[in-house]
């Protein structure tokens, strides 16, 4: 952050329609020099992280004796660029600053005409535009106009709106059988709009087998073996950023399990009727199931 010193700490410069400190550049600019602005004037850098102050030596500012400076149209001499980029939430702050004599007044308008949000405090509007919690509404062309009695002048500049990636799906752990299929969304917000790539393991993941599909942010894997556990990573980017969100994939195989679904001891049925038996193991992968009667293997008939 800038400011000045007026002859001594701690008098600093209070900014006003004739005095502007300009925080992107730190230079000093006061319109109709009067005879309570003679002095010696000093710079101040202060972080705002840690709040420690740097100080350049003092600057003495003398009235000339040759003349009095006569009246003249304003002079914009703090201007904003032609395109400023408003990141999604963030504060954007316009500078605009002119001299002349009479001291100029500065006001702000939409080229497109539509009126400040609420959320812009026009009663402090002057070398300074701010516009909180800055949103994609808030992007167009705005103008500052330095105005006095001997005219005006005018700038003009394009703010645009981006967004860094924020994920609003993201694919969680599972557990699945051999020969499953996994399906695993990925979805981000940003502008522009993100582009999406997964990483296995922390490398790129490059889909080599028909079974493995990306496609719009969504990981798709069919007939799923052992060779496809590990860690896997969605990255969703544009140019303002990458957002990551990871997933683990954990493949089981397990032995045929009458456990959970044992087939029943006893059926009863009349002669002649119909019957199902059911047999339904649990078993990763799928095996091949047969039945036997006593000890005798049976074959499938058309009875």
């Amino acid at each position: 952050m800038f400011s000045w010193i007026f002859n001594e700490y701690p008098s600093f410069v209070k900014q006003d329609h004739r005095r502007f400190v300009s925080q992107e550049t730190g230079n000093l600019y006061i319109a109709k020099v009067e005879l309570s602005d003679v002095g010696n004037y000093t710079c101040v850098v202060t972080n705002t992280v840690t709040k420690t102050r740097v100080q350049g030596p003092p600057t003495p500012l003398v009235l000339r004796s040759d003349g009095v400076m006569g009246e003249y149209e304003p002079k914009i001499e703090v201007q904003f660029p032609e395109l400023v980029h408003g990141a999604k939430g963030s504060t954007v702050k316009l500078e605009c600053f002119a001299l002349g004599n009479p001291v100029p007044s500065i006001s702000w308008r939409r080229v497109d005409g539509v009126p400040f949000a609420r959320k812009v405090d026009t009663r402090k509007v002057s070398g300074v535009l701010d516009l909180p919690y800055f949103q994609q509404e808030d992007a167009g062309t705005y103008e500052c106009v330095a105005e006095n009695s001997r005219g005006l002048n005018t700038v003009k500049g394009k703010l645009s709106f981006y967004a860094p990636p924020h994920l609003i799906e993201k694919p969680q752990d599972v557990q699945k059988s051999i020969d499953d299929s996994l399906v695993w969304e990925c979805k981000a917000t940003g502008k522009p709009k993100p582009s999406y790539r997964w990483m296995k393991n922390g490398e790129n993941l490059e889909p080599t087998e028909e079974r493995v599909q990306v496609a719009n942010g969504a990981l798709s894997i069919s007939r799923l073996t052992l060779a496809d556990v590990g860690m896997y990573q969605c990255v969703a980017g544009n140019k303002h950023g990458e957002v990551y969100s990871n997933a683990e994939l954990r493949v089981i195989a397990v032995a045929p399990d009458f456990s959970s679904t044992p087939v029943r001891s006893q059926t009863l049925v009349k002669e002649g009727g119909d019957v199902l038996i059911e047999c339904k193991p649990k078993m990763s992968p799928w095996g091949i199931i047969s039945w036997k009667k006593t000890a005798e293997p049976l074959r499938e008939s058309n009875r």
